[in-house]
């Protein structure tokens, strides 16, 4: 038997708890030959020596990532007790990036990802990048952050945010409402990222002032973009003229990252989606980045990573069986060709 004492400093001890105790509960049930008991400040873990050791280093990666302000949610927890570094990318060769910003509450905001901190790089390289990637992978969200930092850091003097309205085949017009009313919907998910970096009150005053502009992508024609950070979300459900009017817009001064996921395109079918175009045009030009992000980068429910992968495996057996029966109708078609070429040379 082994008993240890941990003694909780530099944090509200509920913080780690969780409300009535939620967090310590997770590793009760993950280890439940060691006895946890908290009080106050101090927590006491008492069983098998072996097991206490992994409880308790299991908290000490709890309290830095409290100390840290970094979210403790149960699929972090589910991490931790699984033997994930939280603190390692996925090659272990330590921590992932640096603060992009703090958000609001003094929330450390940074790539989580290999392929986040992929994205931040080519942004601080190149005036255009295309973040292309499954939902929930982060990337409008980074995009977002990184916007952000460079209106703060005055390397901007605004944010312009906008999408396409297109979603699952709905039309605005069925929609109740005036235009604003319609269009909010569309951009919520950019008044989300914003209001998670922003203080309220500043947010409101950017947003009034127009030094932050959440419009439609229709919005943008005829328009010079320029001494901005601009991003184009949604970007697989533009046209090629669209995504063309977008790219012409952008002034000497001008950063831009366009986000999409080329697996959700609401175009009416057999529309080619302009970002498709767009990715295969550009990327020779200098100065445009890539990055594609994957199911290993998604930072939502543990469950869409492996709904992502389930899709795309589907997708593929697709594909495959598509061609398969392709390769069999032209084979035939070529079987009977030949058949009536030897039929009319005889």
């Amino acid at each position: 038997m082994s008993e240890i004492n941990l003694s909780i400093t530099g944090i509200d001890p509920i913080d780690l708890y969780g409300q009535r105790n939620s967090k310590l509960n997770i590793l009760k049930e993950a280890y439940p030959n060691v006895t946890i008991t908290s009080r106050g400040s101090t927590i006491r873990l008492s069983g098998d020596k072996k097991d206490t050791q992994k409880v308790k280093a299991k908290l000490e990666t709890m309290v830095r990532l409290v100390k840290q302000k970094q979210e403790l949610n149960k699929d972090v927890m589910a991490d931790i007790i699984n033997g994930t570094n939280p603190f390692l990318d996925e090659s272990g060769n330590g921590h992932i990036g640096s603060t992009i910003l703090h958000g609001r509450n003094g929330k450390p905001i940074k790539a989580r990802t290999k392929n986040q901190k992929r994205l931040i790089d080519l942004s601080e390289n190149n005036d255009i990048v295309f973040a292309i990637g499954p939902a929930g992978t982060g990337k409008t969200y980074t995009a977002v952050a990184l916007a952000v930092r460079a209106l703060k850091n005055r390397l901007v003097k605004k944010i312009i945010l906008t999408r396409p309205a297109v979603e699952a085949g709905e039309s605005l017009g069925f929609l109740p409402g005036d235009l604003k009313e319609k269009i909010d919907p569309y951009l919520r998910p950019l008044y989300d990222a914003l209001e998670d970096m922003l203080p309220a009150e500043k947010l409101e005053h950017f947003m009034t002032t127009r030094i932050i502009e959440v419009a439609p992508l229709a919005y943008m024609r005829g328009r010079t973009l320029d001494q901005a950070f601009i991003i184009l979300d949604e970007a697989q459900n533009t046209t090629s003229s669209q995504i063309k009017m977008f790219l012409t817009r952008l002034g000497p001064s001008a950063k831009c990252i366009i986000t999409g996921d080329l697996s959700q395109i609401d175009l009416p079918t057999r529309q080619r989606s302009g970002l498709h175009t767009a990715i295969d045009i550009l990327k020779p030009i200098p100065g445009i980045g890539t990055v594609f992000l994957d199911a290993n980068d998604v930072v939502r429910h543990r469950l869409v990573k492996d709904i992502i992968i389930a899709y795309e495996r589907h997708s593929n057996e697709w594909k495959k069986a598509k061609e398969e029966r392709e390769n069999t109708y032209k084979a035939k078609q070529k079987e009977v060709i030949e058949k009536q070429v030897i039929t009319e040379e005889e």
